[in-house]
């Protein structure tokens, strides 16, 4: 009953749920992939309570948004796992390329395409956002208040950690070089007339030079791999491949950190009304993110952080991912 055609989800396939290939269209005209997932034991004629779901930032929906989607529709939602804009099956001529703007949109198209479906009851339609697309989906809820119950995990604020750095503040002057090393992009790709991936977080070398590579993920890690690099290799190469995961075979669009520098994420979180559930790893990189957002979000919200967890244990680690916190939250939220 859940197989898809050429079914390529990199989780363990639960057949008791019912899945579906489902296309909608966003208010820029991008066409958005999802797989729609009923609730088990699903009644003809009843109205559920939705969940819309993506992340993390450079993966696709056959990978941890999909396994979130399963695991929720198991415990009674329907749920949407999607593909980002210019992403995955996603439309868009221009590959891979990361919009702060678009992205937020993403999760609103969601919502509309949810609310169209008989069996979802459009006053319960809540969102999650898994790594850097936890950030886009708290900006989403800050506008769209059909998101009535909100929910991040390992969130990423995407637009720090590419102007301000990961771990290692970047200087006014590192930020001074990126801006002509992208300007520098620009003019490549119309020069070449074809697009350049690279680095959306871009890094330095010694000389304060930016360090270009065209593929997130190298071809093997190395013995003395930094723990954040093993993190990221040992889910994205090693448990959870896709080849259509930018994460898992290529880069982002060059030029994508663009957007972020003059329109960052986040802007009014403070304002958003619906309860909030901010989920992390006790030894996530990217904890302090998630609790830089939460303090400046108002109540009704709940921090979760879990116990011994990485930034990636918190993509598919079944042992580990709160998924009966996020089952009550959004139980208690969504009635």
């Amino acid at each position: 009953m859940s197989k898809l055609a050429n079914d390529t989800r990199v989780f363990k396939i639960n057949p008791e749920i019912e899945v579906q290939n489902v296309r909608f269209e966003n208010r820029y005209g991008f066409i958005l992939a999802g797989h729609l997932y009923l609730p088990k034991n699903y009644e003809e004629g009843k109205k559920y309570a939705a969940i819309a779901i993506s992340g993390p930032f450079g993966a696709v929906k056959e990978q941890s948004s999909g396994l979130y989607a399963q695991t929720l529709a198991e415990r009674g939602f329907v749920t949407l796992a999607f593909d980002q804009s210019t992403t995955g099956e996603s439309s868009g001529n221009r590959r891979n390329v990361a919009s702060p703007d678009i992205f937020v949109e993403d999760y609103s198209a969601a919502v509309d395409f949810l609310g169209t479906q008989k069996f979802v009851d459009r006053e319960r339609i809540g969102a999650i956002g898994i790594c850097g697309l936890g950030s886009h989906v708290l900006t989403a809820a800050s506008i769209d208040v059909r998101i009535k119950a909100v929910a991040t995990s390992v969130m990423y604020d995407m637009s720090s950690s590419m102007w301000d750095g990961m771990g290692v503040e970047k200087t006014e002057e590192q930020r001074e070089i990126e801006k002509q090393y992208l300007a520098d992009m620009r003019w490549k790709e119309v020069d070449e007339g074809k697009q350049i991936s690279g680095q959306h977080e871009l890094m330095f070398d010694e000389n304060n030079k930016p360090i270009y590579q065209d593929k997130l993920m190298p071809d093997s890690l190395p013995e003395n791999a930094h723990p954040i690099a093993k993190d990221f290799y040992g889910y994205y190469v090693e448990r959870a491949f896709h080849p259509r995961s930018i994460n898992s075979t290529t880069a982002w669009d060059a030029v994508s950190p663009w957007g972020y520098y003059n329109f960052p994420l986040q802007q009014r979180i403070e304002s958003i009304k619906a309860p909030k559930l901010i989920v992390t790893g006790e030894n996530a990189h990217s904890r302090y993110m998630a609790e830089a957002a939460y303090k400046r979000l108002t109540y009704p919200k709940e921090l979760v952080v879990v116990p011994g967890a990485t930034h990636c244990d918190l993509y598919d680690q079944m042992d580990k991912i709160p998924f009966d916190k996020f089952e009550s939250f959004f139980k208690e939220n969504l009635k």
